[in-house]
């Protein structure tokens, strides 16, 4: 592998370990189409969907991980939400991340953006401010929860994403978790859905080792300093920041679909 791709996928994946733990997602909404478009950019061969999806898969379980950590100590990771929503999630990933290498490489990319496009428009829709100040008070519908994480979890083990991009949206529009614990708490739950993902990735053979060795080494760096960053910025900051980089991705995926 020559020494400036390992250089490029270090930065990759530092970037979007960085946002990862900032802004309570997995980190394959930036890296997925990260990986497809930009190697090609500098004369690097392409990956495929599939591949893409394998990388993601185990780069979250690492970088939810480390972004978890960043929030240990505190009161934000709510333990119901996360169970509720972890084991539904869990299951709906085994079942996505198996049956994604039935699926074309149109098809995954489509599979991704419907959910990019369902969790830009979450986001964009005006929410009430959730209160903040009685966390550890937060109450919240569980079997609608568990409803939901269930057929994101499907979705997400396609692409071998977390689901922590539309996780967040649900949690603050339908759920009303309070911004920080929705994620922090998603990137716990996002972890419970990259255990699934990567088991069905690595039993169909999807996963590139090397370049996800060298991907999860720039997130385990990036991830927690992103957290950290996160518990210090204004609430409707981090809101606004991971809607527009949502709705982006969204219209790039569609855009190269078509």
């Amino acid at each position: 592998m020559e020494f400036y791709y390992v250089v490029l996928l270090f930065m990759l994946g530092f970037i979007g370990s960085f946002l990862s733990g900032m802004l309570g997602i997995g980190g394959a909404i930036v890296k997925y189409p990260m990986l497809l478009m930009i190697p090609p950019l500098f004369g690097f061969q392409a990956f495929t969907a599939h591949e893409v999806s394998g990388i993601s898969a185990l780069d979250v379980l690492f970088v939810s991980l480390a972004g978890v950590l960043g929030y240990r100590g505190g009161s934000y990771l709510n333990k119901s939400l996360i169970i509720v929503m972890g084991s539904s999630v869990l299951v709906g990933s085994l079942i996505g991340s198996f049956d994604s290498e039935l699926l074309t490489e149109i098809q995954v990319n489509i599979v991704y953006g419907i959910l990019a496009l369902l969790a830009a428009i979450m986001m964009f829709i005006p929410k009430k401010q959730n209160d903040e100040s009685h966390i550890e008070q937060v109450k919240f519908n569980k079997p609608l929860a568990a409803i939901l994480a269930f057929f994101v979890g499907i979705g997400s083990g396609v692409v071998g994403a977390g689901g922590g991009f539309l996780l967040i949206p649900i949690m603050l529009l339908i759920l009303r978790i309070p911004t920080r614990m929705a994620i922090a708490s998603s990137l716990a739950i996002t972890f419970i859905s990259a255990v699934a993902g990567t088991i069905g990735k690595i039993s169909t053979g999807q996963v590139e080792y090397l370049p996800t060795i060298i991907i999860i080494s720039a997130g385990l760096i990036a991830a927690p300093i992103g957290a950290k960053i996160s518990t210090k910025l204004n609430t409707k900051v981090l809101e606004n920041i991971l809607a527009i980089l949502i709705l982006g991705t969204a219209v790039k995926i569609w855009i190269d679909i078509f």
